[in-house]
């Protein structure tokens, strides 16, 4: 989950191994606080309770409960990356490619529910994260879109609107397959390869 200069600012980089530990416990237990009480009824005490952490260690890599919240959310915007660019490695076909990193990303989303609520909060509670977290999500897929042209296995000039139209269609299926998953819906690879299917032959009927 942004970019954002003053993300940088205000997180204290550990040098060590037992400092990036500790950052590591911190955002984790920020991201259960955030995503089960939301921004306004977390509280930085109960994030240090749940990592394991004095208060006082804290503020030596956060100057607030704001500041651990933008952090978050570019954290969680990086594992989204990470996650599609694992789920993709190796694959050549560019079609193969997106169905992938959709299947990457409903798995990933059924594992860490609270991305949902935690990215829809930043709208709010930090609007440069929110539109920085979809901005670069939108270029990934656009470079994928662009490089499966050059190979000849898309039509040319696909850009910016079907990148933006690709990654709504993939943010709406993890809703409904991930975060509002019901007994008997179909697996993630399931849902991918339908979703694949969609984007290979369109949804006009044949004339």
């Amino acid at each position: 989950m942004g970019r954002g200069s003053h993300l940088a600012d205000e997180t204290k980089t550990p040098r060590t191994e037992r400092g990036r530990k500790t950052l590591r416990k911190l955002l984790d237990a920020a991201a259960v606080e955030f995503g089960e009480k939301g921004f306004h009824e977390a509280s930085i005490s109960s994030i240090t309770q749940a990592a394991g952490v004095a208060l006082g260690t804290f503020y030596t890599y956060y100057d607030s409960k704001d500041a651990i919240f933008r952090a978050l959310v570019r954290d969680m915007s990086e594992s989204v990356k990470v996650t599609a660019r694992d789920g993709i490695a190796g694959i050549a076909d560019p079609l193969e490619i997106e169905r992938a990193a959709l299947q990457a990303f409903l798995r990933f989303a059924g594992e860490h529910k609270e991305i949902y609520r935690i990215i829809d909060e930043a709208e709010f509670v930090d609007p440069e994260s929110y539109r920085s977290h979809y901005e670069t999500v939108a270029e990934r897929i656009a470079e994928r879109l662009a490089a499966g042209g050059r190979a000849g296995a898309f039509r040319a000039g696909l850009g910016e609107t079907e990148a933006w139209a690709l990654m709504g269609m993939n943010v709406f299926l993890g809703l409904r397959y991930a975060i509002w998953a019901r007994e008997g819906d179909p697996a993630p690879d399931e849902v991918a390869g339908a979703a694949n299917a969609m984007l290979a032959r369109g949804i006009s009927r044949p004339r």
